[in-house]
């Protein structure tokens, strides 16, 4: 688990819009309504976290979730495949 950058220092201020919650919830098969939320959850047990240029990158159970790290803005999220891997 990670413990401490930037990210997870503002976990608080995690947020998504209308669009990021229909990507996230369509590219995972999610039922939750409150993906910002499951997301934190999610983040907290990550992986790993890469920060590349202007977004977040968290690896965390079989996904990959994508933030702005000015924002603090889930954009999407996708499952891994065993091409990724």
């Amino acid at each position: 688990m990670i413990k401490d950058n930037d990210l997870l220092n503002n976990i608080n201020k995690l947020r998504t819009t209308e669009l990021g919650i229909e990507r996230v919830k369509q590219n995972l098969g999610l039922e939750t309504d409150d993906v910002a939320a499951w997301c934190r959850q999610a983040i907290g047990q990550a992986d790993e976290i890469i920060r590349k240029g202007k977004n977040w990158y968290i690896n965390t159970g079989g996904a990959v979730i994508t933030v702005n790290a000015r924002s603090y803005t889930v954009i999407t999220a996708h499952k891994i495949t065993k091409k990724q891997m």
